[in-house]
């Protein structure tokens, strides 16, 4: 059986072009073309449809990004949730309507003074020291590939308290606010000299730097340990700032150690791809485009900036930088970029929190921050530890 030209253009405008294929080919055994044609046709009908292409699913790559977006975003709330906790609460609390006022109006008063002359700086300064000891964290453990690795086990916490103790006993330093350069020098120049003896022979390597850090924070602890002894009046004067803590500074401490932190900021955010890389090992990250020991370098300089200038404002924190980083991969994974950006909300908000609560605890009195963080945070840590076994990096 054969089709016209004029045949063939019928069953296509009836059928379509796959009923026309079938019609002009060699009819089956035992079968005719009409038959072949009229099952051809209703085989479309037969199927159902298939869903709209704009109606596909999101990929998880996309939920993935979405849910990192909107825990980020929940941190952030949580942070100003805080920050107004911190202007509020305290010996005196002071409702939210009269914070408003001093914020916005210009109230005066015995209310104006505490919030503007008290708790503004020290809630300035946890924002700073938070998000400095939080990032640094997660960079040092990121360049260390250690989970371990914060300020006090790499020796800046100790470094910057030997500095402070020079200031109060050998140059008669006796406020805080002439201890932040001298801490930030301290600080600075023990992680300096981690780098240096991390990388002697050849490119600082993880395992070297944490050993490195191991014996400067033994000498550091010896040294002050040894002045101290032997130095009662530094003692004293050493001792409140050695506890960690946000209050008793003003604004000028913030203003001298904010740009300090900011560009440590910017110096680590930069480095979040590369380290991403770096985690894969250093074999694999070279192979991946990344410079090795130009971010170790440029990450020692960031550790610095961000150690130095937050332990100077508020002393030696423990704990913060250490677990925050820890909190933050069981939420987001191991990508730098997320951990970083979640540390720098989520760590100073734990430390105003602690800051807070050393102010409900012992009210009228308060206990220092870096207290609270030590009584609080290190029993959540070992719980994490032991429900689940630490992210790796």
């Amino acid at each position: 059986m054969s089709f016209s030209r004029s045949d063939g253009d019928r069953v296509v405008r009836r059928y379509g072009p796959a009923a026309t294929a079938s019609a002009e080919s060699p009819d089956p055994p035992g079968g005719s073309s009409p038959v072949l044609l009229t099952k051809t046709a209703e085989e479309p009908a037969a199927t159902a449809p298939g869903p709209p292409v704009g109606a596909a699913s999101p990929s998880p790559r996309r939920r993935a990004a979405t849910k990192r977006w909107g825990g980020l975003l929940a941190g952030a709330v949580l942070l100003a949730g805080v920050c107004v906790l911190s202007l509020s609460v305290g010996a005196r609390s002071i409702p939210f309507t009269a914070v408003w006022e001093v914020l916005f109006d210009g109230r005066g008063g015995e209310e104006g003074f505490i919030v503007r002359e008290l708790r503004i700086p020290r809630t300035v300064l946890g924002l700073l020291a938070g998000a400095a000891l939080g990032l640094a964290g997660a960079l040092m453990q990121g360049l260390t590939r250690n989970p371990l690795a914060d300020p006090g086990l790499l020796g800046v916490n100790n470094g910057a308290s030997a500095a402070v103790v020079v200031a109060i006993s050998f140059l008669g330093v006796g406020s805080p606010i002439g201890y932040v350069w001298f801490a930030f020098l301290g600080a600075a120049a023990t992680y300096t000299l981690v780098y240096l003896l991390g990388s002697t022979g050849r490119a600082a390597t993880p395992d070297r730097m944490v050993l490195a850090g191991a014996a400067i924070n033994a000498a550091m602890i010896a040294f002050v340990s040894a002045v101290l002894l032997h130095d009662v009046e530094t003692f004293d004067k050493f001792r409140f700032w050695d506890v960690g803590s946000l209050a008793g500074r003003d604004l000028a401490v913030a203003l001298q150690v904010g740009p300090l932190i900011l560009l440590g900021v910017v110096v680590a955010l930069a480095l979040a791809r590369p380290l991403n890389a770096l985690a894969l090992g250093d074999e694999t990250g070279r192979a991946l485009g990344a410079h090795t020991e130009r971010t170790r370098l440029i990450g020692a300089l960031a550790v610095a900036l961000l150690c130095g200038g937050a332990t100077a404002a508020a002393g030696p924190i423990a704990f913060v930088g250490l677990a925050v980083p820890h909190v933050v991969r069981l939420l987001t994974g191991p990508d730098q970029r997320w951990v970083m950006a979640y540390s720098l909300v989520l760590a100073p908000a734990l430390l105003l929190g602690a800051d807070i609560a050393g102010r409900l605890l012992a009210a009228p009195g308060e206990l220092e921050a870096g207290i609270v963080t030590a009584f609080l945070g290190a029993p959540v840590f070992i719980a994490l530890s032991r429900r689940r076994r630490v992210t790796g990096l």
